[in-house]
């Protein structure tokens, strides 16, 4: 046998090795697409947008502490990016909606 010949072991080694190397490129290519899917509306019957007297259109709250020029878009808690609002994680809410929760945007 001659000395030049390769170690099966090594070959092995090597072929995981690429592999694990290569994992995290492959997987961080199929989050974006993951990460797109936009999040569900907020219903208006769940219980944190009912206790927060969360609307869709902020024009149309009768809440006594709403001002005028008040929504989410221009709330501190809102993420344009995702229409999110990390007072209801997991969902997302209008632009043009408010709660009671609002806080100017710094």
């Amino acid at each position: 046998m001659s000395s030049r010949a390769a170690n099966p072991d090594r070959r092995r080694f090597l072929a995981i090795a690429a592999t694990a190397t290569a994992a995290p490129f492959l997987a961080r290519l199929a989050v974006p697409a993951a990460a797109a899917q936009g999040l569900p509306k907020l219903p208006l019957d769940h219980p944190q947008a009912k206790a927060l007297a969360y609307t869709t259109d902020a024009a149309s709250s009768r809440h006594p502490s709403f001002k005028p020029g008040s929504d989410c878009a221009n709330c501190q808690f809102y993420t344009a990016a995702n229409q999110g609002c990390s007072l209801f994680p997991g969902f997302s809410v209008e632009p043009k909606g408010w709660c009671a929760a609002w806080a100017k945007k710094a």
